[in-house]
């Protein structure tokens, strides 16, 4: 540790303690940041549990170190909705960053474990605290943004890349078009909508419907509500072709509640990683 006169040499705020360095500490650049990870809490074979602490010897952004997204939604770019987990760290931060929010440190703690509306939440909140609402539009279609909405009968769209459409209304509808992006919707008899590219739809309101036409996404829904899915072919030189189109009503049986489906040769595939 280092001597109290070190400490105070680092952190202005700290003062000797008769010898007892037990509370002197050297400031960091520890940030609140968003994690991912696969469905057993690995990144890049590194495995992590909730609450742990870490600690690697030499940190360099898209190389080696612990990594870390400030925006949430740029956790989308490296794991997508459907197969991931995701965490709100601490992260002791280089000066380094990626081309998004991405950062890299030495040091990382995993808070707590996040769902996806927790994530999106989080995104929202972030794209919130940087509004200048004097001259804001309701409306976003901005890469990595999300929409948010919460009125009665009232609708959330997006169309942005990786980014998030989110609604809470009654009867309302969460729209994205956004690769690798999420829609969600808590309305009951509402119906969050994703056309992007290995994307996600995932409605929990009653009697809703969650539905996912791009290449390689998947739904899921709670139990009693239905789910949409598409089937594409590879690119033609125009379009990916429809394949197939599947849809379903979450039974608990033949399809789970709260379980991502895919859909393979024409049939409902549960999304197991």
């Amino acid at each position: 540790m280092n001597s109290c006169k070190e400490c105070c040499r680092a952190n202005m705020d700290c003062k000797p303690h008769g010898g007892n360095h037990a509370k002197c500490f050297t400031k960091s650049n520890w940030i609140r940041a968003y994690k991912g990870f696969d469905k057993d809490l690995k990144c890049r074979g590194y495995q992590f549990e909730v609450g742990g602490e870490y600690e690697e010897q030499t940190a360099k952004i898209c190389e080696i170190g612990f990594h870390a997204c400030e925006y949430p939604l740029d956790i989308f770019e490296y794991y997508p909705p459907n197969r991931s987990r995701y965490a709100e760290v601490e992260i002791d931060a280089s000066e380094e960053r990626h081309i998004d929010t991405k950062r890299v440190g030495k040091k990382i703690k995993i808070s707590a474990e996040m769902e996806l509306r927790d994530l999106i939440d989080a995104g929202v909140k972030f794209i919130f605290e940087k509004i200048d609402w004097n001259n804001a539009k309701e409306s976003n279609t901005g890469y990595r943004s999300a929409a948010t909405n919460t009125g009665h009968q009232s609708a959330a769209t997006n169309t942005g890349h990786q980014s998030a459409a989110m609604n809470t209304g009654y009867r309302s509808a969460a729209t994205n078009t956004g690769d690798g992006s999420a829609a969600t919707n808590t309305g009951d008899q509402s119906a969050a909508t994703n056309t992007g590219h290995q994307s996600a739809a995932n409605v929990t309101g009653n009697a809703a419907v969650a539905i996912a036409t791009g290449r390689g996404s998947t739904a899921r829904g709670a139990l009693g509500c239905a789910i949409v899915v598409t089937e594409r072919g590879e690119w033609d030189g125009s379009a990916y072709p429809l394949l197939a189109i599947c849809s379903a009503i979450v039974d608990g049986k033949s399809i789970k509640a709260d379980t991502w489906y895919t859909v393979k040769n024409g049939v409902f595939l549960e999304v197991t990683e």
